[in-house]
């Protein structure tokens, strides 16, 4: 076979694949550059189902990628927008303390939101808080003003375009099903036939852990899909909420808790549960795929992970199955809401990395092998981050790859 018709091949439409092919394909002119899409349409999944939100860097711990790259990563994003008008409101967040107990942990991120570069941070009394958020309950707050709100199936459009304005091409329909190694060059065994490429960078987002596996490395860990169930507040109640209303999140946890997200459209969220998926792409209560769950339950650190946190679990689940305890969670930040007032109710699913002690990996985690590049986790911040994240996979593609 000799020569790869492309000499990088990105499996996945994701936000992260196409960001990275639009860096390639800009700084790199010369080089031939395929984005490979199981799916019909770009950014169908985790990026497809975001809560469009733009973070400010507040919850990570200081020096984690997360903190890194969401810190640059949102101002690049922002400067992007400006450039191709993707519209974005910077509409700021309130992370509200309930009562006295929870004080402490909002401190906590008022320090790692500060060390992490967030700009803007403000701890809030009760009066500013409601000048801010007429509706919410709470003792204290952050304010983050720098947090804002963005269609990232729109973004992840201007991503595209930009990336074939610079010859970079995209397959669609083109499920990856097997790779080969062939005379220095690797086969992409699709639904839409092979693809020759001489190196990979896997962004397969959900399945990143599976191609990672096809292509004869063993990553680690493994992707363990949690559903993010929510509901929409009807359109006469969404004054109920100016912008973005958050709790204190429990640290043990990469999830950020129910919470109320204003979207670009005008429209009003609130949630999501966190509760496990028995499908990689199991957006329903009765989605269920045989493959991905025996997949999860011979894995052994996805036993490991369910005696650590089974009792939230069972809570998560049980807020899921018992609408009124879902209403009354949400409840707890704005009090005079009720269950009549919500409707349409919808979810997204999270590729969550675990590792083999059981551990939620709470960081990005990007490993290399032979001629490629995997993307194992990139949960939120990931689509905020996505331009950094992008600049960080290029400089390793530069090292790694052969790139002209």
């Amino acid at each position: 076979m000799g020569t790869p018709k492309y000499d990088i091949g990105i499996i996945g439409s994701g936000i992260i694949g196409l960001a990275t092919a639009m860096r390639l394909s800009h700084g790199h002119p010369r080089s031939k550059i395929v984005v490979v899409e199981k799916e019909s349409q770009i950014a169908q999944h985790q990026t497809g189902h975001n809560s469009g939100v733009i973070h400010a860097g507040i919850y990570y711990a200081p020096g984690s990628q997360k903190a890194n790259f969401c810190s640059t990563g949102g101002a690049m994003l922002r400067r992007f927008c400006d450039q191709h008008e993707v519209p974005y409101e910077m509409c700021g967040k309130l992370i509200v303390a309930v009562d006295e107990s929870e004080v402490p942990g909002l401190e906590e991120l008022f320090r790692r939101g500060t060390a992490n570069g967030a700009d803007g941070l403000e701890i809030l009394g009760q009066e500013r808080l409601r000048e801010i958020e007429p509706h919410a309950a709470g003792v204290k707050a952050i304010w983050s003003p720098n947090t804002g709100i963005v269609d990232y199936d729109d973004v992840s459009t201007a991503y595209c375009d930009e990336m074939r304005d610079s010859g970079g091409e995209l397959i669609a329909d083109a499920e990856v099903v097997g790779t080969e190694r062939r005379d220095g060059t690797i086969c992409l065994e699709t639904t839409a036939g092979d693809v020759e490429v001489g190196n990979v960078i896997n962004c397969a987002g959900l399945h990143a852990d599976s191609v990672a596996l096809m292509m004869g490395q063993d990553v680690g860990v493994r992707i363990i899909p949690f559903r993010g169930e929510y509901l929409s507040l009807k359109p006469e109640k969404t004054h109920l909420v100016n912008g973005l209303i958050y709790p204190v999140p429990d640290p043990r946890l990469p999830f950020l808790g129910v919470h109320f997200t204003k979207r670009i459209s005008g429209s009003v969220e609130a949630g999501p549960n966190a509760v496990l998926a028995r499908k990689r792409e199991g957006y329903s209560k009765t989605s269920f795929d045989w493959g991905d769950t025996v997949d999860a339950l011979k894995f052994p650190g996805f036993w490991r992970m369910s005696r650590k946190y089974w009792k939230v679990g069972i809570s998560e689940q049980y807020r899921s199955v018992i609408r009124s305890a879902f209403v009354s969670s949400l409840q707890t930040l704005i009090p005079e809401l009720q269950d009549q007032d919500l409707h349409q109710p919808g979810a997204g699913v999270r590729a969550q990395a675990v590792d083999a002690a059981g551990n939620l990996v709470q960081d990005f985690s990007i490993a290399q092998t032979e001629n490629a590049i995997h993307v194992v986790n990139a949960p939120s911040p990931g689509a905020t981050s996505s331009l950094a994240i992008s600049r960080y996979i290029v400089d390793l593609a530069k090292r790694s790859f052969d790139l002209n």
